[in-house]
This record gives structure tokens, sequence and C-alpha cells, in this order.
């Protein structure tokens, strides 16, 4: 009983840390999940790449699956990213949505539309798990459900409530500077101080603005987790969507390709890792 399914990376609109809501949208990079089950016993997982990496999500992304659609199966789970993790990219969320529907597919479970669970539940299923390993504050379905379902979403991440869904076509720029920040360490009460800030931002994502959104959202986060205003500053010159990525370190913009270049060759001049990718319609889908 064998399945493999993949999810994209996704970025920050607005995050759900001030006010338990948020908005994020997929962009072209991936995570891959493979998953064997067999008669019974436990699950373990490795991450290609990362040994020592933290399993317990994708361990319990499968749990929940045959717990819910199986019959007390085991197995062996692997995931392969070209998402880094604990970037603010969402590599969390992505591995939780391509598990689930790698999951999903070794038991023969139909996922969609007229499926026996919904994208949307997918995506809850993987949020459910990353609460109870603890890789989360505030749920993340903004990010799940921006990975699982392509776009935009702007959730409600207090009550795992879809409130809205969007489509862009941006080319996207992220540069991810060398150290990490994991999301569950992230000062909650600094954040929620700048909750009537993010509040506007929110508003505009339900407007549909979600670029003036973002540089709301990151001007805002950037001062409660203590990150440089500097590279979004720079960006403005040239787009006019810029936010702090999650809980940082990453930043991501957007626009057309040929301004986001001239703020790669700023960004290039900071520490880390710039490139450049695209937003996706798409979501998470099996292979």
């Amino acid at each position: 009983m064998d399945g493999r399914a993949s999810a994209p990376a996704a970025g920050t609109i607005v995050n759900a840390l001030a006010t338990g809501r948020g908005s994020a949208f997929a962009i072209d990079r991936e995570t891959t999940a493979r998953v064997e089950l067999s008669g019974g016993g436990d699950v373990t997982g490795t991450i290609a790449g990362a040994p020592d990496a933290d399993t317990r999500l994708v361990e319990r992304c499968v749990e929940l699956v045959v717990d819910e659609y199986g019959d007390g199966q085991g197995g062996w789970v692997e995931t392969e990213s070209e998402v880094p993790m604990a970037a603010g990219l969402k590599s969390s969320s992505a591995a939780a949505n391509a598990v689930v529907l790698a999951t999903c597919d070794a038991l023969g479970v139909a996922v969609g539309k007229d499926g026996a669970l919904s994208r949307a539940d997918a995506a809850r299923l993987g949020v459910r798990a990353a609460r109870d390993v603890g890789v989360t504050v505030t749920g993340a379905f903004d990010d799940a459900s921006a990975s699982m379902l392509g776009g935009v979403t702007v959730t409600d991440n207090t009550t795992d409530e879809l409130l809205a869904r969007g489509t862009v076509d941006w080319d996207v720029l992220v540069w991810t500077p060398d150290e990490r920040a994991f999301s569950a360490d992230a000062d909650a009460a600094r954040c929620e101080r700048v909750a009537p800030v993010v509040d506007v931002a929110l508003e505009k994502a339900l407007a549909d603005e979600y670029e003036r959104a973002m540089t709301i959202n990151g001007l805002a986060f950037c001062a409660a987790l203590d990150f440089p205003t500097e590279p979004a500053i720079v960006a403005l010159e040239y787009v006019s969507g810029v936010s702090l990525s999650g809980t940082g370190p990453s930043y991501v913009a957007v626009g057309e390709h040929e301004e986001l270049t001239k703020v790669q060759e700023a960004w290039n001049e900071y520490d880390g890792d710039t490139w450049l990718t695209t937003s996706r319609t798409d979501g998470a889908r099996t292979e």
C-alpha cells in the first residue's frame, strides 16, 4: 500500500499570530511525500537530507489519516523538500499536506469534490496534526489551505474556517537569510500588540488588495518580531507587495519579473539566498 503526493510552499499575506485570522498564497516550490503502509505497528518517518530533523508531524499526519480511513496500519513516510525548513515559507504545512494526501493515496481514499474527504478537510487534518505535536501557535490553517488549494486564502485560524479564496498571477522573489526561526518559538504576546494594524491588513486582503495587505503586515511584524525593515523599504522602490513571511526570517516580494530582478540585485547584498519563482493557482496533488 504505497502513496505519493506533493504540496507547494506558501508566502504570507497576513500573519495570523496577532488576531487569529490570516492569509497566505501558494508559491512554486514543493515538498513531496512517499508513504508505505503495512499490516500494523508504528509509523516511522524520515526527512530527506535532514537525518536529525523532528519527524513527529509527518508521522502524526499518517496516524490521523489511518485512524480515520484505515484499519490500524503502520508504516513508513519520507518527505523531500525544495522548501527550506524554519524559514517562514510554510514548510511544515506543505509537508503535512503532502503526507495527508500520500496516505490517502496509499489507502485508496479519494480526496476532492466527489471524494470521501474534501481538500479543505484534508488540510484540516494536517493542521490537527501540527497542533498535536506543537509545531504551530495558530494552527496555521491559512498556510495549510493556501498550500492545499492553491491561490490565495483568507482564514480564521481559531475555527479553521475558510473566509475567502482568490487567484493571483505573480512573479515572486524570496530572500532567505542564513538563520532560521521556528514558528512555535515566536513571541505571541508582542505580535498581539500590533493587532490593530494587522486588522487593517486583513481588511485589505478580504477586499482583494493583497499587495497592500502584505506590506502593512510585513512592516508590522518586522517591528513585533524585531526583524529589519530595510529589505522591505528597498523592495518598495520597485513593487507594492512585500512582507516578512510567517515569523521569518524570509522576506517575500511580489510583482512583475523585471521589477523583481531589481529587488533581487539589492537583496543579493545581504547574506543568504535569493530566488525567483511564481505564485501557484493549483495546490497539493497526488502523484
